[in-house]
């Protein structure tokens, strides 16, 4: 209590309070801390008449409360830190200019681009025209979408076909049905062999409500299925292999320069996609066109060069017939 008394007689030495009676008195509420801690006190930076009440808060623990009476006092003490929330509203004054700056030129003050310049822009972003037309050189059939459309008055919409150096041949068309709850589905399902005649071949398969749309599932479904075949210099099979697919199974054998491709259905087309001008093939088991392309995909993937071979043993190719 000797703090507190100390403290009072401090605050009234600094703020003349008056006793008397006034039209214009007023009461201070002041809540002084009496802790050793320096309390947050909200002080003006200016001489201002002080009317309202002022709370200065402190712990409850640690505090007083003690009560003046007297008229319009004025508060001079040294400021507190400036908070953030005073500069708003304040006038930004922007930074000088450094010696020598030049200023930018507008974006409108340029030069227009030309149409070229606008293309080449659009298909670094968006990839190849449609139209067909390449301002930076890029292959405008990379997708089997971006083809051209020739149309005419009275006929049909045709495609032209993706070049990329591999030949379709189409090896059955066949409708199927599927039952459903409300009754039967029509579609139709194409087989499509695909090859460059340089020892690259694939088979594929698909299905649609039109007969076009099937095939050129199919013709993309065996783009995917590349595979390559082993080849001598005559255009024959290094060896003999067997292929089975299901319930097909596929028997292909080397043949000597000027014997042909003696082979029927589906093994056939897809030995001349391949490029194979000898060979001896034959199908067992199985009369499917699926199946037994898809057999001889299988005892194509089992042949392998001399070399090869000899690799793995790690012997050289002389070695091999010893």
């Amino acid at each position: 209590m000797a703090t507190a008394t100390a403290f009072s007689a401090h605050l009234s030495s600094l703020f003349p309070f008056s006793t008397q009676s006034h039209s214009h008195r007023f009461h201070l509420h002041c809540r002084l801390s009496l802790s050793t801690k320096p309390s947050k006190l909200l002080l003006l930076s200016s001489p201002t008449p002080i009317l309202k009440r002022a709370i200065i808060r402190a712990q409850p623990e640690e505090s007083d409360t003690f009560l003046f009476t007297g008229d319009e006092v004025s508060v001079s003490a040294e400021p507190a830190p400036v908070s953030d929330s005073a500069f708003e509203g304040a006038p930004f004054v922007p930074p000088s200019r450094p010696e020598g700056f030049v200023a930018p030129s507008s974006f409108d003050d340029g030069p227009l681009e030309t149409e070229d310049e606008l293309a080449a822009a659009y298909e670094e972003v968006y990839g190849p025209a449609y139209s067909g037309v390449s301002v930076l050189g890029n292959d405008i059939y990379v997708m089997d979408s971006k083809v051209k459309k020739i149309t005419g008055f009275g006929s049909k919409t045709k495609k032209e076909k993706v070049k990329d150096g591999f030949e379709e041949r189409v090896v059955q068309v066949r409708r199927v049905t599927k039952v459903v709850k409300g009754g039967k589905q029509l579609h139709f399902r194409a087989i499509v062999v695909v090859g460059d005649k340089k020892g690259q071949v694939g088979v594929g398969v698909g299905k649609a409500k039109e007969v076009i749309s099937a095939v050129q599932k199919s013709a993309v479904n065996a783009r995917r299925n590349i595979i390559t075949v082993p080849m001598t210099k005559y255009l024959t099979f290094p060896h003999r292999s067997d292929g089975d697919y299901g319930a097909a199974k596929v028997m292909l054998r080397p043949a000597s320069p000027g014997t042909g491709v003696i082979a029927g259905g589906a093994v056939r087309i897809v030995l001349e996609m391949a490029g194979v001008e000898n060979a001896l093939g034959k199908q067992l088991g199985s009369n499917n066109a699926l199946n037994n392309a898809r057999a001889t995909v299988v005892a194509v993937e089992k042949m392998r060069q001399f070399q090869q071979v000899a690799e793995d043993r790690g012997i050289p190719m002389e070695e091999l017939w010893k």
